[in-house]
């Protein structure tokens, strides 16, 4: 390689290697472009019924830190309530779990005495991971404010992002070539009706898991059951794996009540997804966004891998958005006209051998030659 190509490749490592130091920052400005595009679009609609732009802005972000607040406002209160139940009872629970044990020592031979778990060295057995547990949980006290910082961090992009969309859009579209701007914008069109597709279908399906969740726990009798459903719907969007977040503190309220509890509600959830899974999600992520089960899969595992939490709630935007460049420009624009572009070079001239050969034969003659030869005629 010569000189050139040496400074693009080192070019090249150099900008892959900052990327990289600086993916989460890029993934919280994916976030903030996610949450200002969803906002600008519901800010669009509301012009539409004749309100002017900054009433429209304005209403659309009262609206989502309304819908914010009210999460919180329903799912704090009754989880730190059964949080300190539970903390009251699971002592409790263990003095009966010995008291069993040590009748079922009386009732069962002596040769099997010896085989039956003791409470205690199964407390002090525990200890370590108890220990471990309660580290983790200080560190992410201690980093709350880390959160919180990414948190407004989001929200202050979102808001310059929603005050002037267009000039932003702008600067992102001149870094392409001139030839490929209009282009460029088109691709961000898509882009955009994709992920306001993709919010629409998960905000309906989990209304749908949520408004399930709260039914079906009532029926049981499980306490808290709203706000373990509202948990619920907001888990579901993470894929594969938020319903199974959702199951374990609803299972760790219904063993308050009754061991019998438990087992219902890991059947209710299990029905709950598999609806969920097969019937609602089809029927409205087909008319919203097309994705492959197993890409969706894929990719949240990708983006947990490399870049924690926080890629894998932002799986599936980012999933969106990456089929669609991949489609319009690798695909479309490069693979696609691979062919036509060598073909435009080209051009096929029938050529016909003496008279009484009886066979022709097809050669190929680049165009600006049989041009020239006109020209020369």
């Amino acid at each position: 390689m010569n000189l050139g190509q040496w400074i693009g490749l080192i070019a090249i490592v150099l900008s892959l290697y900052i990327l990289w130091q600086i993916r989460e920052v890029l993934l919280l400005m994916f976030a903030a472009v996610v949450l200002a595009t969803t906002l600008n679009r519901l800010a669009k609609r509301l012009q539409r019924l004749g309100m002017t732009r900054g009433l429209a802005v304005v209403l659309s972000v009262a609206l989502f830190f309304a819908g914010v607040i009210g999460f919180f406002w329903l799912i704090m209160p009754p989880f730190i309530q059964q949080f300190n139940e539970l903390t009251d009872r699971v002592p409790q629970g263990f003095e009966r779990f010995n008291s069993w044990l040590d009748e079922l020592r009386t009732r069962i031979p002596s040769q099997l005495v010896p085989y039956i778990p003791d409470i205690n060295s199964l407390i002090q057995q525990a200890q370590p991971f108890v220990n471990r547990v309660l580290g983790s949980s200080f560190a992410l006290v201690s980093g709350s404010l880390e959160v919180v910082l990414k948190v407004l961090l989001v929200l202050v992009l979102t808001g310059m992002l929603l005050a002037d969309p267009m000039a932003y859009r702008k600067v992102f579209v001149r870094i392409f070539p001139s030839f490929y701007r209009r282009r460029v914008d088109g691709i961000l069109d898509k882009c955009e009706v994709s992920l306001e597709g993709w919010v629409t279908g998960a905000v309906i399906a989990m209304g749908v898991v949520g408004l399930m969740s709260v039914v079906g726990l009532s029926i049981l009798g499980v306490k808290a059951a709203l706000a373990l459903g509202v948990l619920a719907g907001f888990l579901n969007l993470i894929p594969n794996l938020g319903p199974t977040m959702s199951v374990v503190p609803a299972m760790a309220i219904a063993l308050l009540d009754a061991p019998w509890k438990v087992v219902a509600v890991l059947i209710l959830y299990f029905i709950i997804q598999q609806v969920e899974s097969n019937f609602i999600t089809p029927i409205v992520m087909a008319h919203q966004v097309s994705l492959l089960p197993a890409v969706t899969l894929i990719a949240q595992l990708f983006f947990v891998t490399f870049f924690g939490f926080l890629g894998l709630f932002l799986a599936l935007p980012l999933t969106v958005v990456a089929k669609i460049w991949l489609q319009e420009v690798l695909i479309k624009d490069v693979l696609d006209e691979w062919g036509h572009n060598h073909a435009k070079e080209t051009e096929l001239v029938i050529v016909s051998d003496p008279p009484g050969s009886g066979d022709n034969y097809t050669t190929e003659t680049p165009t600006s030659d049989k041009e020239r030869s006109n020209d020369d005629v």
